[in-house]
């Protein structure tokens, strides 16, 4: 059991450390190459202007980095492989029990979260590239991907994960408590459910808008499904959400207000998309059910989602605004709440639905 706990805490300790000092090596990159948005808000998402969305979202006056994120998924990524090359080339059963990279907990993880990340990294480079820069042409320079784009790109990785689940994991239900019957059969309608359920995820990432706010909340989401994973024995599962833990709190040393840079899509399309990956993996497989945990677990990011929704359907068929701007947190901002505390309590939130995701999985 020593062993066991050892091995979920000592990647969260290496890769805060990793994190923190690999930071100075990137922001001075960052801030060097002029890494920011050079356009800012202009339009919602219904192609309206964006007037108080626009006071609040300042990037280009701020110049703050984007790109963050590689803070978060490079100390993971480091932290792992080191580990890995320790236990492969250097003799000791400590070291190779220590390894957490494993097919039947890991591999999908640890991939969603690097593929993701790197397809962030592309749509964060063209954002911060300026339209004006005879070297950079093509319409998704300064504005990214597209939200369409980017959808496809997270529904084919969440396909193929699917997919793999399913015809290789032999996985074709969710898992339910025992009152209910244990479990939920879906045959291959899991397949869909699976990529429903991680393009929702993605959704929820527009979450990352305030300094600080994102790292804190994913931060209690990893935790509470490490937690689950170690109570299923799934170590290895555990110390890679606790890693990714500690590459969130190094982001968030140098998140939290005034930010050093901003976490972006480059660590917004990893997380979220290896969220989702970690919940089916503490389901069926892990004789749980973390994916019926996951609207309590994320509740913040389906509030935000879910924010975002209703003042699309409120504005197309009622003619009117719910909020005064959307997503929520902006919207506690547009009425006077100062930013850091709109974050703190965002941040006391998660903590509560993760305390709360992890108790009905041990005890339903």
């Amino acid at each position: 059991m020593i062993l066991d706990i050892v091995k979920v805490f000592l990647p969260a300790v290496g890769a805060f450390i990793v994190g923190i000092l690999m930071t100075p090596v990137l922001t001075n990159f960052l801030y060097s190459h002029k890494m920011w948005k050079k356009v800012s808000v202009k339009k919602t998402i219904d192609g309206l202007d964006a007037t108080i969305s626009a006071s609040l979202h300042k990037d280009e006056e701020k110049k703050i980095p984007r790109m963050g994120g590689i803070v978060v998924w490079g100390s993971v990524f480091i932290t792992i492989s080191i580990i890995w090359l320790l236990a492969e080339f250097v003799s000791g059963p400590i070291l190779i029990n220590l390894d957490i990279l494993s097919r039947s907990q890991t591999w999908i993880p640890f991939a969603t979260l690097i593929i993701g990340a790197l397809v962030g990294l592309v749509d964060d480079f063209l954002v911060t590239r300026d339209p004006a820069d005879s070297k950079y042409e093509g319409s998704y320079v300064g504005g990214g991907l597209s939200l369409s784009k980017r959808l496809l790109v997270v529904a084919v990785i969440a396909l193929l994960c699917s997919i793999w689940f399913y015809f290789k994991l032999d996985v074709n239900s969710i898992g339910l408590p025992a009152i209910w019957g244990g479990s939920l059969f879906l045959g291959a309608f899991f397949i869909p459910l699976f990529v429903l359920i991680i393009i929702s995820i993605y959704a929820g990432g527009v979450i990352d808008g305030i300094d600080g706010l994102s790292g804190g909340v994913f931060a209690a989401m990893f935790a509470a499904y490490g937690g689950i994973a170690f109570y299923q024995q799934q170590f290895d599962l555990a110390a890679f959400c606790a890693a990714v833990i500690g590459g969130i709190l190094a982001f968030l040393w140098f998140n939290i207000p005034p930010a050093r840079y901003y976490m972006s899509d480059t660590g917004m399309m990893g997380l979220t998309i290896t969220l989702g990956v970690v919940a089916f993996m503490t389901d069926k497989l892990g004789g749980g059910y973390g994916v019926l945990v996951l609207p309590i677990i994320a509740l913040p990011l389906v509030v935000t989602v879910s924010s975002d929704i209703i003042q699309l359907l409120s504005k197309k068929f009622r003619g009117k605004k719910v909020f005064l701007v959307a997503p929520l947190h902006h919207h506690f901002e547009a009425i006077g709440w100062p930013a850091y505390k709109v974050t703190m309590r965002y941040w006391i939130v998660s903590i509560i639905c993760a305390i709360a995701g992890i108790t009905l999985a041990l005890i339903g």
